[in-house]
């Protein structure tokens, strides 16, 4: 009788779909930090100065898009994963990797471009005031004050 366990054949080796997989998180989530601290080191005087001189809220707003944008883009890197085809070898598996790269880099530049509109409609609306409205003419007959 034969053992049991000599049946099973030995543990294969990783897949391409694997390197492929691990690759892509490597270089996406690398991507992803770069932007991010490139974006929080460049964007501080872009903020301070949409926010009209307030340093202390343009560092923490600053701070909490960087939070915001490392768990939108990594949630993102996360579950593009397993999306797309299957890596076979090594030609398809840098084909996809490169479809998945391109994809986090566009996600990416649409969110640099989307933040950037933002604050530059805060910035303009911060540097053109609304005018006051109009004081209201004085009613005949009432007297304000003693």
């Amino acid at each position: 009788m034969t053992p049991p366990l000599a049946i099973l054949d030995p543990a294969p080796g990783p897949s391409p779909t694997f390197w492929t997989y691990l690759i892509y998180l490597g270089i996406s989530v690398a991507l992803t930090v770069w932007v991010a601290k490139t974006l929080h080191k460049n964007g501080r005087i872009f903020l301070v100065d949409s926010f009209l001189g307030n340093e202390a809220l343009a560092d923490s707003v600053n701070h909490l898009l960087v939070v915001g944008f490392y768990l939108i883009n990594i949630g993102f890197v996360t579950l593009a994963l397993k999306y797309g085809d299957k890596a076979t070898d090594a030609q398809t598996g840098l084909e996809i990797l490169s479809t998945k790269v391109g994809l986090v880099l566009l996600v990416l530049g649409f969110m640099h471009f989307f933040n950037l509109g933002v604050f530059s409609a805060m910035r303009n609306r911060a540097s053109h005031p609304k005018p006051h409205s109009p004081v209201p003419p004085p009613i005949p007959g009432l007297r304000v004050g003693r």
